[in-house]
């Protein structure tokens, strides 16, 4: 297949619009948390009904990164980014200029499959811009803009929302896609390869599939865990005496730490290298987990910004190695397989541990989600062999 020529990124104005999209789409999910419960007062959807409107759009983003990757790779990288930051805005505009509960179906079916295009292309994007190890902190900084998004587009949603109701909200959301999408075609080249001056370095990075799985299970067993615990941490919360406010300060408080992690451990990777760093923060979420269970309410608060940046940060140090073990033609389809994994473990791992929950109470369960990390420990060190390779 005769592929055009490619042109070199520009690592910071990479990293800037890859960044500026991850918010965005962190965002446009985020605001559904919004959405949803205006959805249910207004067509009096049972709880189960709601889940079903998420469901719609988790397994359409889900279902959607795998065909992202392939599409990309015959239209390239850009297109495919920009087509489906689009097609988020076709998806919530159907939504909101139909009010109907069957438009606001096929808008959230639409907006997923958009949104299912944004990470492993971005990431592919980035990790071509920033070759070699500068791959790890660059990442790094893309992970944490996702953060970013999430606070800000659902606040912004649920201000216009009260103010003029969320269908016009929705038209809003809408319009910012478009924008999003222009300002990635504008900007970007359609045809984009290893920053200039960095292709020998780009095409050094060859295929280890032995690593890369291993990587991945190593993944799997980290969105699990991050789930299972996020799952747990209300309820945790509430029988040491918190009311709703804390509750929800508790929250932010994890959240806030989360989000430094992804940034903080991205170049701590880069620096220490990933055996050390994941061994490090796998092994602290382990012990302040467990410490967290005896201690009180005050206690509890005060630990839960570095429990976050702990429970977060291995992920930007997983993400920022994919490329060291898939060659630069692959990147996209890996990425696309990598985050498929974690959405499905992140599904799935509040169900099975809420069943471990059911079966042995609340304190045992949550001990047997922190110990599940530590599955990772030996894992990361089988991974030796293949940084000595390269």
């Amino acid at each position: 297949m005769t592929v055009a020529a490619e042109t070199p990124l520009s690592p910071r104005k990479t990293l800037t619009v890859c960044g500026g999209a991850h918010a965005l789409h962190d965002g446009f999910t985020d605001l559904l948390n919004v959405l949803y419960p205006l959805l249910q007062a207004q067509f009096g959807l049972s709880y189960a009904a709601v889940g079903g409107l998420k469901a719609v759009y988790s397994g359409a983003m889900a279902t959607g990164q795998i065909p992202s990757g392939w599409l990309a790779g015959r239209l390239g990288n850009v297109t495919v980014l920009a087509f489906g930051t689009a097609l988020v805005a076709l998806g919530y505009g159907l939504a909101g200029l139909t009010g109907s509960l069957y438009g606001i179906v096929a808008g959230l079916l639409l907006a997923g499959l958009g949104g299912a295009t944004q990470h492993p292309i971005a990431s592919t994007l980035v990790s071509a811009a920033f070759p070699g190890l500068r791959s790890r902190g660059a990442l790094g900084t893309y992970n944490f803009t996702g953060d970013v998004g999430k606070v800000a587009l659902p606040a912004l949603f649920a201000l216009v929302a009260a103010s003029f109701g969320w269908r016009d909200a929705l038209l809003l959301t809408a319009a910012i896609a478009v924008a999003g999408a222009g300002v990635i075609l504008a900007t970007l080249p359609a045809r984009s390869g290893a920053a200039a001056g960095d292709t020998t370095r780009q095409a050094a990075g060859r295929d280890r599939p032995w690593a890369f799985w291993l990587l991945f299970f190593i993944h799997i067993v980290d969105s699990s865990v991050r789930s299972g615990f996020l799952i747990f941490l209300p309820f945790l919360l509430r029988g040491k005496g918190a009311d709703l406010p804390t509750i929800g300060l508790g929250l932010s408080l994890l959240f806030a730490g989360g989000a430094a992690g992804k940034l903080v451990m991205g170049w701590v990777g880069a620096r220490l290298g990933v055996v050390p760093s994941v061994v490090l923060t796998e092994a602290a979420t382990t012990a302040l987990i467990v410490a967290i269970l005896p201690l009180s309410l005050a206690t509890s608060l005060a630990l839960l910004p570095l429990l976050g940046l702990m429970l977060n940060g291995t992920s930007s140090v997983l993400y920022g190695t994919v490329p060291e073990f898939v060659a630069a033609e692959r990147r996209t389809h890996a990425f696309a397989v990598f985050y498929t994994g974690g959405s499905i473990a992140g599904a799935s791992s509040p169900f099975l541990f809420g069943l471990l929950g059911d079966a042995i109470g609340l304190g045992p369960a949550i001990a047997c989600v922190g110990g599940l990390a530590l599955i990772t420990v030996p894992l990361v060190v089988a991974l030796r062999p293949a940084f000595r390779s390269g």
